[in-house]
């Protein structure tokens, strides 16, 4: 696997808490903000493997308007979170490579939809990853980071 960047906006501090967790024990780095900072995190971020977007009311033009830019920025993934009262009414977007989680999803199941999107048929798992305070080592990978930073080490 290698090292994927991760828009995450959310308006919710719950959905914000819970997925800083996942997150940090995946090879990404992370860029976050809320739906009103959206265009601008993409401007800012143009090389985003996966925008991680949490709908809230009006989900459908949420998606809709997230799938739009997307489109216009390449080809990057969309994690759409949604609310268990709007899946009547929920679609996923066709345009771009999708899937969704309902707000109050286990911490294991977001994780296995990101590698999903991410990694495609190339998931590993939480044993390859060791971390210690502020050091992550992706045992799959290689890759070691410390506060975030990519660290080189010779073999």
């Amino acid at each position: 696997m290698q090292r994927k960047h991760v828009i995450f906006v959310a308006d919710s501090l719950d959905n914000a808490h819970k997925f800083q967790q996942v997150l940090s024990g995946l090879d990404v780095d992370v860029s976050a903000g809320s739906s009103v900072q959206f265009k601008k995190l993409l401007a800012q971020h143009p090389e985003y493997d996966l925008v991680i977007y949490e709908a809230r009311n009006d989900a459908l033009s949420c998606v809709a308007q997230a799938e739009q830019l997307l489109l216009e920025d390449g080809s990057a993934s969309l994690l759409v979170i949604v609310d268990d009262a709007q899946l009547g009414e929920f679609r996923l977007p066709v345009q771009v490579k999708s899937d969704f989680v309902v707000h109050g999803a286990s911490a294991n199941e977001c994780a296995a939809r990101i590698r999903q999107l991410l990694w495609p048929g190339n998931e590993s798992s939480s044993s390859d990853h060791v971390i210690i305070d502020n050091m992550s080592i992706n045992l799959a990978t290689y890759q070691v980071t410390v506060a975030g930073e990519p660290l080189d080490l010779t073999y």
